[in-house]
């Protein structure tokens, strides 16, 4: 029996707080798959690969425009005009070189790139983000705030893969204190509102946590072979 896709996607909605917002990482999900979440009120797909998100949004028509566009991979100097041109966010900048290299480009753009700064909350050397140590991180924020195209609105992380979701959780509460941290700096020119933290198998937890903002694939879409990062 095929998963009722809106149906998950409705279920979950009206199970997370309202001030939740749903990020659908759409890696690998067929165009039909998609459009049935959109027709059940998504609002913000999540991509990997800008690629991908480019075919994604020509498939989309219309409807790309009334979506939001956030990037959650990883994001390479190479690929930054491009990433301006679709994306309404980036929730990956983990140095201060890229940051630097994006406010660049948004500048002769004329665009202003909200963004969120990723952290390698389980110091896991197969993951991008800043280490997890809030001196670091509050260094980068200082040099965003700098930066005149880009907005600081957010922190994201991923959270070590463990065995329960359970586990995760005190990655998730170090990086709620981080986050509170930051904001209490009172840095100028940053605006920090989102926690991004949380996939199909952590979501609960992390809004547990503090987070306001969860990226699920495999919870809406069902689980597939592929679906490993959700």
């Amino acid at each position: 029996m095929r998963m009722n896709i809106k149906e998950n996607f409705l279920r979950i909605k009206s199970e997370i707080p309202d001030y939740v917002r749903v990020v659908l990482a759409v890696k690998m999900k067929t165009l039909e798959e998609i459009e049935e979440v959109i027709s059940a009120g998504a609002e913000i797909i999540g991509e990997n690969y800008i690629q991908e998100a480019e075919k994604l949004y020509q498939q989309l028509g219309e409807k790309s425009k009334n979506l939001k566009w956030h990037m959650i991979g990883s994001l390479q100097k190479n690929k930054i005009n491009k990433a301006l041109r679709i994306f309404d966010c980036i929730q990956t900048i983990d140095s201060a070189e890229i940051a630097i290299a994006l406010n660049e480009k948004a500048q002769r753009m004329g665009k202003i790139m909200p963004i969120f700064i990723e952290i390698n909350i389980g110091s896991e050397i197969t993951k991008a983000g800043v280490k997890p140590e809030y001196e670091t991180i509050e260094k980068l924020a200082a040099c965003i705030s700098k930066l005149n195209n880009l907005r600081l609105e957010g922190l994201m992380t991923m959270g070590p893969r463990v065995g329960e979701p359970e586990g995760v959780r005190p990655y998730f509460k170090k990086t709620k204190e981080i986050f509170e941290k930051l904001k209490d700096a009172e840095i100028s020119d940053i605006d920090l509102k989102y926690l991004s933290m949380g996939m199909s198998n952590s979501y609960r937890i992390a809004i547990e946590e503090g987070a306001n903002m969860v990226r699920l694939g495999a919870a809406v879409f069902g689980k597939r072979i592929c679906d490993l990062e959700n």
